[in-house]
C-alpha cells in the first residue's frame, strides 16, 4: 500500500524502487504547484509556499511519498 496526496494523481509520474526503504509514489513538484495554481487559484509563490508547508512539510509515517524537485 502507498502513501499519495489527495487531489494530486495527475502530479504521479512513477515510484521509487529502494532497497533501505518501502516502495514509495512518485510525484512531480512542478506538476504539483501546476495544479495548486490552476484548481486552487493561487499564484507560482502561495503554490510553492502551501507544498512546501503542507505537502512535503508534513510527515505521514512510512511510506510517505517522494517529490522530484523538476523546477526549473
Amino acid at each position: 500500500m502507498y502513501l499519495t496526496a489527495d487531489g494530486l494523481d495527475d502530479a504521479i509520474i512513477g515510484k521509487i524502487n529502494s532497497f533501505s526503504r518501502k516502495e514509495t509514489i512518485l510525484y512531480s513538484t512542478k506538476k504539483i504547484i501546476d495544479i495548486l495554481m490552476k484548481r486552487d487559484g493561487m499564484s507560482g509563490e502561495e503554490a510553492l509556499e502551501f507544498f512546501d508547508y503542507n505537502i512535503i512539510g508534513s510527515y505521514n509515517g512510512e511510506g510517505m511519498p517522494s517529490f522530484l524537485d523538476d523546477i526549473p
